[in-house]
C-alpha cells in the first residue's frame, strides 16, 4: 500500500479539455452510436417450480447468449434500495478525501482490495477516464474486513448489495449453463464456494467524451459478469455488423456478460461479449461489476458433454490465479490481447 502523496489524475481534476495520454486515435470523431437490441429477460421463472417455464427462460437465454453473448435480466429479486444504497456507498467512497482512498492505492493485482487513479503506470501505455476500486465479494465473513473503512456504510452496504448479487448469480450461471444442454448441478456447487471479483468503475464528466473511453474494448476473464450501473454508457461490439452498438437503459435491470471462461466452458459455442465503457460531460457515472469463477486455483474445463470426435476440445483449462499472473505482466489496453485468446488450443 502506499503513503506516498498522489498527485489527481485529470479525470479527478475537472480539467477543461481531455490529455493527450487519454486520446484514442481509432476513435476519430465519434457520431450516435445505433442501439443494440439486446434481449431483456424475465428470471423470476428460475425461481419458480415450474420446469416449463423454465425451459422458456433458458431458451431465452441460449437464443441472446448465441447472439451476443450478453443479456440483460429483470424479475431479478433484488431490491432497489439495496441496489441504490450500494451505488451511494461506492459514490461515496471516490468522493472521500484522498487520504481515505491512498491507503488502497496500488498496482499490485493480487492484492484483495486495490484503488487506482488511471495514471500511467510501467504497464499502461495508454490511459482511460476512470478511477476504480476492486477488491473481492462473498463471504464476507472472509472479504468484507478488507474493504474500505470510509465512507462507514460501504461495508454494510456494499455486503447487503454483494449477497443479494451472489444469489441472482446462483440463479443465472446455472441457467446458462443449462442452456447449453449441460447439467448444471456439480458447477453450481462449486460457484457457490467460488470468488466474486468485484470492479467497481468511476466515470468523472470528461469534456470532450468522444475522444476518450472509460474502459477499452475487452471482454471479462471469468465464467459470467453481473453489472449494476447508474446509468448507461455500456457499448457491445456486435459481430454480424461489425459495428459498436449502445446498450440501451432498463429500468431495474442488470447486465449479464458471458466471460472468457465460459467460453472455453462452452468450447466456444457462447463467444465471451467484446465491450466497452464510454463518457459523458454531464456526470458521473458508477458501475459494479462482479464476475463470477471458481476457487482462485480450481481450473474450470470446457464441459465433457461438449466434445466427441467432431467436437474435439478447443480450449486449454484455466485458473483466476492464471488470470491473475497474465494481467500482472500484460498491457492489455496497448496489445489488445484479452486472456481468452491465450486459452484457444491452435489447430494442427
Amino acid at each position: 500500500m502506499s503513503t506516498l502523496p498522489v498527485a489527481l489524475s485529470p479525470q479527478e481534476s475537472g480539467l477543461s479539455y481531455v490529455p493527450e495520454a487519454y486520446l484514442i486515435p481509432s476513435l476519430g470523431k465519434r457520431g450516435s452510436v445505433p442501439k443494440a437490441h439486446i434481449p431483456v429477460i424475465d428470471i423470476a421463472a428460475l425461481r419458480s417450480d415450474s420446469g416449463e417455464e423454465r425451459s422458456r427462460v433458458t431458451q431465452e437465454i441460449k437464443h441472446a447468449c448465441l447472439r451476443w453473448g450478453f443479456f440483460q435480466v429483470v424479475n431479478h429479486g433484488m431490491t432497489e434500495p439495496v441496489l441504490d444504497d450500494a451505488l451511494s456507498a461506492c459514490l461515496k467512497f471516490f468522493e472521500s478525501p484522498q487520504e481515505a482512498k491512498q491507503k488502497y492505492l496500488s498496482t499490485n493485482v493480487f492484492n484483495p482490495t486495490r484503488y487506482s487513479t488511471g495514471l500511467k503506470t510501467a504497464n499502461d501505455s495508454v490511459q482511460f477516464w476512470r478511477m476504480f476500486l476492486k477488491h473481492y465479494g462473498t463471504p464476507l465473513s472472509k472479504w468484507a474486513e478488507t474493504w474500505p473503512e470510509d465512507p462507514s456504510d460501504y461495508r454494510e452496504k456494499m455486503g447487503n448489495f454483494l449477497e443479494e448479487f451472489k444469489r441472482v448469480s446462483l440463479d443465472v450461471i446455472p441457467a446458462v449453463i443449462e442452456s447449453l444442454g449441460v447439467n448444471p448441478t456439480k458447477l453450481t456447487e462449486k460457484f457457490k464456494e467460488g470468488m466474486d471479483v468485484v470492479t467497481v468503475n468511476c466515470y468523472p464528466p470528461c469534456p470532450q467524451p468522444e475522444l476518450a473511453l472509460g474502459l477499452p474494448p475487452h471482454t471479462d476473464f471469468g465464467c459470467v459478469t453481473i453489472l449494476h450501473q447508474s446509468d448507461h454508457g455500456l457499448e457491445v461490439f456486435d459481430e454480424e455488423d461489425q459495428t459498436w452498438k449502445s446498450v440501451p437503459a432498463v429500468p431495474g435491470a442488470l447486465q449479464v456478460h458471458i466471460g472468457d471462461q465460459f467460453e472455453a466452458l462452452s468450447n466456444g459455442i457462447y463467444k465471451s461479449v467484446l465491450h466497452r465503457a464510454t463518457l459523458n460531460n454531464v456526470k458521473t457515472r458508477i458501475s459494479i461489476a462482479v464476475q463470477y469463477s471458481l476457487d482462485v486455483d480450481e481450473q474450470i474445463h470446457t464441459a465433457e458433454e461438449l466434445i466427441d470426435d467432431e467436437h474435439p476440445r478447443k480450449y486449454k483449462p484455466s485458473s483466476l490465479r492464471e488470470f491473475l499472473n497474465f494481467l500482472s505482466r500484460t498491457d492489455v489496453a496497448a496489445s489488445g490481447k484479452n486472456y481468452g485468446e491465450t486459452l484457444k488450443i491452435e489447430e494442427n
